[in-house]
């Protein structure tokens, strides 16, 4: 149940430097975002699957760290990409 590698090239172009930057913050961050909605949805009918459960709650910690470090190294480059995500309610 990951992102299909159209959509991962999809966002890698969109977030990554270039078409083969897999690796920086920005990019993880925005994987990170399409599997945290991925399995939302799947939460949003299967409630009781804790192991599920369990993955979204580590996903969503990992991004949070990764947003922590963004916003520390440029604070103008973590607005930019909140907003572009449509993460944080801002």
């Amino acid at each position: 149940m990951g992102l299909s590698p159209e959509k991962k090239k999809e966002l890698v172009e969109a977030f990554g430097q270039g078409d083969r930057d897999t690796g920086s913050a920005a990019v993880q961050i925005a994987l990170l975002t399409e599997r945290v909605r991925e399995l939302t949805e799947h939460l949003e009918t299967h409630r009781k699957d804790f192991s599920a459960q369990r993955g979204l709650r580590k996903m969503v910690g990992l991004r949070r760290r990764l947003l922590k470090y963004v916003k520390r190294r440029d604070l103008a480059a973590y607005r930019a990409l909140i907003e572009k995500l449509g993460i944080r309610g801002v």
